[in-house]
């Protein structure tokens, strides 16, 4: 069996902030507006089955809603579960996304302990933050973000920076990267653009990023990034297309050719099959009721994936057709409802790629020939 790891919801659509470009909050009309917590039994089913798979590495990523809302003895609870489980030698990856509110120094010290990897959202300066990522009081974020960050950076936990392109901040490259990384010393960073639906075919929110600006805003960074110097500074996107270059396949799934590199695991064990497809349509069953061995390679799970080759005319012309793949299921199907019509985004990753990809390539052959440190 092919590895992949598991994308884990243990609050489910639970938050504790309210920003306005959420796509998950939606998600309380399918699991009901009551409190959503992951028990230990469902947690252990879910550690046991999936590292018996045997695979040399098990990989778990706990994200949300909000996943600090478990409280830090649930975590304790995972690890001493993974530790009983793991056989001699078996390696395990957990990694945690967070808006960052609850980071403190005991839960930095823990993060620590086991190294765990961090990924915290910020948008950029305050302003620019506090925009859409306020709380249910309307009242911003920043400051609690920003203390949570420091906890991290106290106990030297390993983190990165996920940064939402919206319609504002997708417009200011240049302050978004000398905040960052000059004024915030980040040395790991992630763009992801808003692409949400707008209710109308065709049409994005007005909080949503364009083809353009987007392609527009990644240039920039890119010289940016070359000038700042490449091996000081990771941003997931290049570190994709380089690795693209060098070996053939990317690490964002955004652009590979099939979307099974992981399962969503929601808070009550029912399986999806994507991040963004949990529907009851993209429903894979319970992993309290079918192993999750079996659930990866069922019928629903298999189309899934091969819906990203769903045919389209637009990409199967396209130079960059086998770099791409036609980006994320989640952008087209937001825009057009359907799988056939081309990502919104197109026309940004195509100027993307236009631009940096004979660099990339020169670059990949400077660090082969160790010219770059």
């Amino acid at each position: 069996m092919k590895p992949f790891s598991l994308l884990i919801k243990p609050t489910g659509p639970d938050c504790n902030i309210a920003c306005k470009y959420c796509f998950y909050t939606g998600k309380t009309e399918m699991f009901g507006t009551h409190k959503h917590r992951m028990s230990d039994e469902v947690m252990e089913r879910m550690v046991s089955d999936f590292m018996g798979l045997g695979f040399p590495v098990s990989s778990f990523a706990w994200q949300g809603g909000e996943p600090t809302l478990m409280g830090l003895d649930f975590y304790k609870r995972v690890v001493e579960t993974q530790q009983r489980c793991g056989d001699d030698g078996q390696a395990v990856s957990n990694a945690l996304q967070t808006n960052g509110i609850l980071l403190d120094d005991e839960w930095a010290a823990f993060l620590k302990q086991y190294s765990w990897l961090v990924g915290i959202s910020l948008d950029g300066p305050k302003y620019l933050h506090d925009h859409y990522r306020k709380d249910r009081g309307g009242n911003g974020t920043y400051d609690r973000v920003v203390a949570g960050i420091e906890a991290c950076r106290r106990a030297r936990v390993e983190f990165n920076i996920l940064v939402l392109l919206n319609n504002l901040n997708v417009e200011k490259p240049d302050e978004l990267f000398d905040f960052f990384v000059k004024e915030k010393n980040i040395r790991f960073l992630q763009f992801v653009p808003c692409v949400e639906p707008g209710g109308e075919k065709g049409k994005l929110t007005d909080f949503s990023t364009s083809a353009e600006q987007y392609g527009r805003f990644i240039c920039r960074i890119f010289d940016r990034w070359l000038d700042y110097g490449p091996t000081k500074l990771s941003i997931r996107l290049f570190d994709s297309l380089l690795n693209y270059i060098v070996n053939g396949q990317h690490t964002n799934c955004t652009f590979n050719k099939s979307c099974s590199d992981y399962m969503v695991v929601e808070h009550n064990g029912d399986a999806f099959c994507c991040d963004f497809f949990v529907e009851e349509g993209c429903r894979m069953g319970n992993i309290m009721e079918t192993h999750i061995g079996e659930l990866i390679t069922g019928e629903v799970k298999r189309k899934f994936a091969r819906a990203k080759n769903t045919s389209c005319t637009k990409c199967m012309l396209c130079r960059w057709r086998k770099c791409c793949y036609g980006g994320c299921l989640k952008d087209r199907y937001s825009a057009w409802g359907n799988f056939e019509d081309a990502t919104p985004l197109c026309e940004g990753y195509k100027m993307i790629f236009d631009y940096t990809m004979p660099k990339l390539a020169h670059l990949a052959a400077r660090l082969a020939a160790g010219e770059l440190r």
